[in-house]
């Protein structure tokens, strides 16, 4: 990957996909940073080594740090583009901003795995933090958006993923981290599966039973494809690694929207792209049938910085 020895990056992160996942949003009580960072540092471990305890069940995880906490729980270092989430509103489309200090991200191909990790990970946090929001996801059909459509089509393969997912040389101190962010779309599926399918197929720019996607001159510029498939001024592809799953009951339903990448540029672009459109008209037409609920930027640091810091 980068010239330099890695250092130990949260498995979780890169990880290929599973069955089931919980993710925990935490906020933290005042004070308690230097009791914390070495429980950060514990989490994280646990999580670490439990990936070869439950080998058979392809078990993965991370934990992440907000970026309005990152400066109360690190103080000294900061990641060089960790920002507060990009919140952004156009017309009826909106991506609102709704940041947390810590997220933890769990998955698993059993169940009882996970919520049992789950709980040993909120008690491992007692009396440091309140858990504020929980969602758990799951495998739809053969790796499918609620809305029928294949997610996750366009992401990284193989000893890519670490490309495109973790940071190298451009902030050394900060080396085998990902920059984190993460949104809960509620999908409007009632109105969504009104449409004739040819109809979808154009407002994502794929086929939708065998996953083909459209000639370039095909897709619509309003296709959500088009609107997320982006290249950098040198024409080199803005590229990120989605470990996205669906959520949710017959109350509310949609997508864990979980982005990781060595920057926070190419997400951000992204949604730009999404919410306000090419800047002639042509925004994302997806967002006319879902709707994002929640906005947060995390950074989760390699396991080798959070023991660093935590004097451990």
């Amino acid at each position: 990957m980068d010239n330099l020895v890695m250092p130990r990056e949260q498995l979780g992160v890169c990880a290929e996909g599973n069955l089931h996942s919980v993710y925990l949003m935490f906020n933290a009580n005042d004070g308690v940073e230097s009791q914390l960072r070495p429980c950060v540092a514990n989490v994280a471990q646990y999580i670490y080594e439990l990936a070869d305890q439950y080998a058979d069940s392809a078990f993965n995880g991370f934990v992440a740090i907000g970026a309005n906490y990152w400066d109360s729980l690190y103080g000294e270092r900061r990641p060089s583009e960790l920002k507060p989430f990009p919140a952004m509103h156009a017309d009826n489309r909106d991506a609102p901003a709704h940041e947390y200090d810590l997220f933890v991200h769990l998955r698993c191909d059993r169940y009882d795995i996970l919520h049992l990790v789950a709980n040993e990970v909120c008690q491992m946090f007692e009396d440091l933090v309140e858990l504020v929001d929980e969602e758990r996801g799951f495998q739809f059909m053969d790796t499918r958006d609620l809305t029928g459509f294949v997610d996750g089509t366009e992401n990284p393969k193989g000893r890519h993923r670490q490309d495109v997912a973790l940071v190298g040389d451009e902030d050394e101190y900060f080396r085998g981290g990902s920059y984190i962010h993460v949104q809960k779309f509620a999908h409007n599926l009632s109105k969504w599966n009104r449409l004739p399918q040819k109809k979808q197929e154009d407002i994502i720019g794929r086929t939708k039973i065998d996953n083909i996607e459209y000639a370039s001159e095909d897709k619509p510029l309003t296709s959500h494809i088009k609107r997320v498939n982006l290249k950098d001024a040198d024409g080199k592809s803005m590229e990120i690694l989605r470990q996205s799953m669906p959520y949710g009951s017959m109350k509310e339903q949609g997508l864990m929207f979980i982005s990781v990448c060595r920057n926070s540029v190419n997400f951000e672009k992204m949604l730009h792209s999404m919410i306000h459109g090419d800047g002639e008209g042509n925004h994302d037409h997806l967002m006319h049938f879902t709707q994002a609920l929640t906005g947060s930027a995390f950074f989760a640091p390699s396991l080798d910085f959070m023991a660093r810091e935590a004097d451990i």
